[in-house]
């Protein structure tokens, strides 16, 4: 066996980390009860000074949701941008048969221009 490929093929902790967190973001989220319909009514009941008073029952996983929550999409929020930032096209400077319309690649991942990190970012934000 090539040792470059068995090193690869050792599992990274931090990408088990990572996978964790997220994995249990995602079971927290689902749990959780959505706020969709009951946002329709709320937003009718905002009183003079910006506010509705609510009285709700809320679950254990409700509040588990509600106290991460902010900051959970605080930080997808960066890593999107951060994301984006790094995923952009650039001119892969080869001859193209339309001038007009270059072949552009990703400037991270070297893929034809949208490159698959992209269009997962866009089908999320989409969906």
């Amino acid at each position: 066996m090539h040792p470059r490929m068995k090193a690869d093929q050792t599992p990274d902790p931090r990408d088990k980390r990572l996978r964790e967190r997220l994995e249990t973001i995602r079971a927290r989220s689902e749990k959780s009860t959505s706020w969709r319909a009951p946002m329709r009514y709320l937003s009718r009941l905002v009183n003079q000074n910006g506010v509705v008073p609510v009285r709700a029952r809320l679950s254990r996983e409700d509040l588990a949701f509600l106290a991460g929550a902010r900051d959970e999409v605080i930080v997808f929020a960066e890593l999107g941008v951060r994301l984006l930032d790094l995923h952009r096209p650039q001119a892969s400077g080869g001859i193209t048969s339309d001038p007009d319309r270059p072949i552009r690649r990703c400037r991270a991942c070297m893929s034809r221009w949208p490159c698959p990190t992209f269009r997962a970012i866009d089908d999320a934000l989409d969906h």
